[in-house]
């Protein structure tokens, strides 16, 4: 939980023994299955106030627990770092362990480890993980004296390695260590990286501007409904990316709604992992551009109680819990996570912040790690519940300029509810060393009703707001003037969706002097999005609105559209030497049907039409790498992107399809890891939807915008000039660039506002042409600090070329943050951050209707208690 590594916490006078150690066998996977509990918020205040009041005593006791010092006058303490012999790179969760006193820890993101009040004398260390030798060391302890012994464990020379479900299956990258062995660009931000003080709402978007390739469009500055593309997808509600939970399709309705209305609270993830190129063709339905993975907390190794409490300005709290063990044959964990905020907008006497819960349970259950097959069966389940006072009405130009906090009086009544539950059932099984089987059946439920202004005197927000001068009298009702009855029109969007499946993953390696590494995967995907919506009217009097007019339920869309999908692909990893070529094909067929009910049948007795389509793709990729050295390695690969048009598409509509290339080269040794990548796609039929997110009519229809050619460099480099040395201090810096061009090929004529009249050379809308990220830190002993800061340019808000013209696009700002730690105890760590340090005020959209500002000048403190 954002720990400082308890190696840190280090006094000046150590004792450092480095050790290279020799080959082991291998254990078995640490498991990914999940069980979540479910907990229902039901709005009443004794049950927040219960589970707060139950979480405190709990933080507070661990608190007292970290705090306190052993009995045992004569101790002493034990720390250090475990590497990769080969790379250098540090390994996070591996196993340490004192044979003597029987204690084991996990070393952190860092891969330090730390044992405190150990008994002075002599002691065995032992250090295993999966894919490593395990090695076992004699520690002489002195008393009162702190030791630091460092560790290089050698990769097993084992030819015949298993394809581990935890590294492979749930996971995108794998190992941090082995993310150099990826013929394609992939990018994995570990817990230190997620759970980084600077990023305040554990927001998305500002954790994913440390990698390249990602375009993101903010609205609301909180992040609840993220806008993320990759090389240049278009990023409108993360609908053009494949987003997973522990690999699991996690949008809402994935082929038959992908907009993500819902997305999961990062608040709670170990890591987040992206994948680009060619080797990202095992995760569709979506390959265009790329995969979002994002990793849960797993069960722990050993019994684990950690706590976070934090709060801030505009009356924001934080409290995240979770305790969780592992025994011979079961292992368990319970997590909580609350985050609360009166919000940043200003609007008399109205909440425009949110309330966001969220309950994660998970149960393991497994064989003995010395059977000859070993099985191992997980359950996740889980609970989001959100009260958002978010709303679609922007500001007009002048009015941003004079207050960009503000909002008008016509949004007080708008409000996002919604629940999302989740189950997964995830069986392993290693019937042979070079043979693994995982099978995982899911269900993703999720309702929500945003409850949000919808026109003014008959006219859509986004035409009153663009041009102010038309539509004075609207625009007065909109800052509070009084109005006609029914002058002011709220949707209540009331959707519910269900995802759920089930899908199946085989790998088998072969060894020798040619290796052969193959992965095969089939999925049965159903889902669907039920709509089933009204409006009601209003009237503005003294600044208030009241209602003049209820809707019928139904009344405004009532209609249910259905996807069925079935999925395979396989995909074959040949490595002769230094060379690895990863060839593989996909395969999907989607079935969709629409059916429409009239506006009053809210029985839904009799449809009034159903719409049925079906799309069947092949999706073929191949990438390659060239280790030149050990530390140096080049990579190349070119894939087919897919994008399936959704439920009642008219029959003129085709799938998003591309040509991908891409060309990189990356360094990884200790102390530095830098890649550079050139991209190229070539898009054909690229498609648009008419949702209120783009500021249209909400309809949901699609259709193509012709052909696109997207190209561009992306730049990561993490460097640490104190790798190598045994100073005690750390100096971390990392940069991320990315450029991106993206133009139309063709020219053609739209209703869709986000496009208009295009011409061949137009610029997509909401692509930035460069992002930048770059920060620097330090950590000595018990503190750390760190400065962080990102640069994004100006981005059209309307297809075109040229200067952007005013009130045409966003604002380039570049946004600085600030954080600060230190470790009371080797269990608790205090904390205090500033983001956007110099309160950067800009246009960060002007959709769906006006203009948006981002996050201001914010700051929170906390304390951190156990790992």
């Amino acid at each position: 939980m954002r720990a400082l590594g308890t190696a840190n916490c280090l006094s000046r006078n150590r004792v450092s023994t480095n050790v290279s150690l020799p080959l082991s066998s291998r254990v078995p996977p640490d498991g990914s299955v999940r069980l979540i509990r479910k907990v229902r918020k039901h709005g009443a205040l004794c049950d927040l106030v219960r589970f707060r009041a139950v979480t405190g005593a709990f933080l507070v006791g661990v608190g007292l627990l970290a705090g306190v010092p052993s009995a045992a006058a004569q101790t002493a303490m034990l720390v250090g770092t475990v590497r990769d012999a080969s790379t250098g790179a540090p390994l996070s969760r591996v196993a340490v362990r004192l044979e003597g006193v029987g204690r084991t820890v996990l070393t952190d993101e860092t891969g330090h480890y730390a044992f405190a009040h150990v008994p002075d004398g002599e002691q065995t260390l032992r250090v295993s993980m999966i894919g490593y030798t395990p090695a076992t060391k004699i520690v002489i302890l002195v008393p009162g004296a702190e030791r630091v012994v460092n560790v290089a464990l050698e990769p097993s020379p084992v030819r015949l390695r298993p394809v581990t479900v935890i590294h492979q299956r749930t996971r995108l990258v794998g190992e941090p260590g082995r993310l150099a062995e990826i013929p394609g660009a992939a990018h994995s931000l570990d817990r230190a990286r997620v759970e980084d003080p600077k990023f305040l709402f554990d927001d998305v978007h500002t954790v994913l501007r440390q990698v390249p390739g990602v375009n993101i469009q903010e609205e609301e500055g909180y992040g609840l409904r993220p806008n993320i593309g990759l090389r240049g997808t278009g990023a409108e509600r993360s609908s053009k990316i494949t987003v997973m939970e522990d690999g699991v399709l996690i949008a809402p309705a994935p082929y038959a709604a992908p907009s993500a209305y819902y997305f999961p609270v990062v608040g709670r993830m170990e890591a987040i992992e992206v994948r680009k190129g060619s080797s990202q063709i095992k995760y569709g339905p979506r390959t265009v551009g790329g995969a979002l993975n994002l990793v849960s907390t797993s069960i722990p190794e050993t019994l684990t109680l950690a706590g976070e409490v934090e709060a801030g300005e505009d009356a924001t709290r934080k409290l995240r819990a979770k305790v969780g063990d592992a025994y011979r044959n079961v292992g368990w964990l319970a997590e909580g996570y609350q985050i609360r905020t009166n919000g940043f907008k200003r609007l008399e006497g109205v909440d425009t912040g949110f309330d966001v819960e969220d309950y994660l349970v998970k149960l393991r259950l497994n064989a003995n790690p010395t059977a000859p097959i070993y099985q191992e069966l997980e359950i996740k389940l889980g609970y989001t519940d959100e009260v958002s006072h978010e709303t679609y009405l922007g500001l007009t130009e002048e009015d941003f300029r004079q207050n960009a906090l503000q909002r008008y009086a016509a949004s007080q009544r708008d409000v996002m509810d919604a629940q999302h539950r989740q189950l997964q059932a995830r069986y392993f099984i290693r019937p042979a060393p070079w043979l693994d089987l995982m099978t995982t059946v899911y269900r993703n439920d999720f309702a929500r009703n945003w409850y949000k202004l919808q026109s003014v005197n008959g006219e859509g927000l986004a035409d009153v707001l663009q041009r102010p001068g038309d539509f004075a009298e609207h625009l007065a009702v909109l800052r509070g003037a009084d109005s006609d009855p029914d002058a002011l029109v709220l949707r209540a969007n009331n959707r519910e969706y269900f995802a759920r499946g089930v899908q199946s993953h085989v790998g088998l390696r072969v060894g020798g002097s040619v290796e052969y590494e193959v992965e095969m995967g089939v999925r049965y995907h159903e889902d669907q999005e039920d709509r089933f919506q009204h409006e009601d009217g209003f009237r503005m009097a003294n600044g208030s609105m009241v209602l003049t007019s209820k809707g019928s339920p139904g009344s405004q869309s009532n209609r249910v559209s259905d996807a069925r999908a079935w999925a395979f692909f396989v995909q074959h990893k040949l490595t002769v030497g230094r060379l690895s070529v990863a060839p593989g094909i996909r395969f999907e067929h989607v079935d969709f049907t629409r059916t429409d009910y009239a506006g009053d049948d809210p029985g839904r007795l009799t449809p009034t039409g159903v719409r049925e389509n079906d799309v069947t793709a092949w999706v073929p990729g191949v990438g390659a790498r060239y280790g030149v050295t050990a530390a140096l390695s080049l990579f190349a690969g070119a894939h087919k992107g897919f994008g399936p048009p959704g439920p009642g598409a008219a029959p003129e509509t085709a799938p998003e399809e591309s040509v991908n290339y891409e060309l990189g080269v990356r360094v990884r040794r200790t102390g530095l890891h830098a890649e550079v990548v050139g991209f190229v796609s070539d898009y054909e039929n690229v498609l648009g939807r008419a949702t209120l997110a783009t500021g249209e009519t909400g309809a949901g229809d699609q259709f193509n915008g012709g052909a696109v050619d997207v190209g561009g460099v992306e730049v990561a480099v993490e460097f640490d000039p104190l790798a190598n040395r045994e100073s005690g201090i750390a100096l971390p810096m990392q940069l991320t660039y990315t450029f991106t061009r993206a133009t139309f090929r063709t020219g053609f004529e739209s209703e869709f506002e986000p496009w208009g009249t295009v011409e061949p050379g137009d610029r997509l809308p909401y692509v930035a042409e460069h992002q930048l990220y770059a920060s620097a830190g330090i950590r000595r002993g018990r503190w750390a600090a760190s400065f962080g800061a990102s640069y994004t340019g100006a981005m059209r808000t309307v297809a075109g070329q040229g200067p952007i013209p005013a009130g045409g696009g966003t604002d380039a700002a570049v946004v600085m943050s600030l954080a600060g730690q230190a470790a009371i105890t080797a269990e608790s760590v205090v904390f205090v951050a500033v983001q956007n340090l110099a309160d950067a005020r800009h246009v960060v959209a002007r959709r769906p209707a006006g203009t948006r500002p981002g996050l201001p000048r914010t700051l929170m403190a906390g304390v951190r208690l156990g790992r």
